[in-house]
């Protein structure tokens, strides 16, 4: 099983961390892929620290639309800073979390797009893989991701909760589909109608903690352990068992993130 989306080096976990890593390995939890935010020292040396404590851990490094208003005007000095720090990081696997955020304004849309191209661009000049963050920007970001994609940009929409239109052309593109805990929620009727549309060979799952944890855990911090609970429902929903979609998802992993 694996986790490809945590916020492992958030400051949220640094008092029990050894105690969420050794739940995620009784969880039977192979690998997770933690997230971080390009510039950040604290983060990357607390993912030194739990890549120390797990060896099955890998990271991504990218800069969030919510930081992209840090590089207006020097959009590609953004993707610069995140081809240093790949070059620094051996455990760095994608580049990510990048994409489009139009709930908050925090960044000019502008300053966004031309953000997320640079890092687009630098991906497939470095064939690796990109986590998609993508947030009421849904135009934006599939005519974007058309216009880069070129036939060789891979990745995946995580944390999905778009429509599925979103879904599909996404999937047209080759891109993966990754839901976190909201799949579980009873509301989140149109997301749950999606999840078992998606192509087995291109469907991943992940927690985005210490956010979003799935029911029964809503109102707690998240962790990497429970995103056993994301693939339970998933494999409910798709009617399969829970242990094929465990194997067929860590697969869809590994082809994806090279571990």
């Amino acid at each position: 099983m694996i986790d490809s989306h945590c916020h492992l080096a958030d400051e949220a976990f640094i008092t029990d961390l050894s105690a969420v890593i050794d739940r995620a390995r009784q969880a039977g939890l192979v690998h997770a892929l933690c997230i971080l935010a390009a510039g950040d020292k604290g983060e990357a040396e607390r993912a030194a620290g739990a890549a120390a404590l797990w060896s099955g851990l890998r990271t991504s490094v990218g800069v969030h639309p919510h930081k992209a208003g840090d590089f207006i005007g020097r959009e590609d000095d953004a993707a610069a800073l995140v081809k240093a720090e790949l070059a620094a990081a051996p455990l760095a696997r994608a580049i990510g979390e990048i994409g489009l955020d139009y709930h908050y304004d925090f960044a000019p849309k502008d300053t966004q797009q031309r953000v997320f191209r640079a890092q687009l661009q630098l991906a497939r000049d470095l064939d690796l893989p990109v986590i998609i963050h993508t947030r009421e920007a849904e135009e934006d970001t599939l005519a974007i991701l058309r216009d880069e994609s070129r036939g060789t940009l891979r990745g995946v929409l995580h944390c999905f909760t778009g429509t599925e239109r979103l879904a599909e052309e996404a999937l047209a593109l080759g891109f993966h589909i990754s839901f976190a805990g909201i799949v579980t929620f009873p509301k989140a009727t149109m997301l749950r109608s999606i999840a078992p549309m998606v192509p087995a060979d291109r469907l991943l799952c992940e927690t985005d903690s210490p956010y979003l944890a799935p029911t029964p855990y809503r109102g707690k911090r998240n962790e990497p352990a429970w995103v056993a609970r994301v693939v339970e429902e998933l494999a409910m929903l798709r009617g399969v068992a829970t242990v094929e979609l465990q194997e067929r998802i860590a697969s869809n992993f590994s082809a994806l993130f090279r571990p």
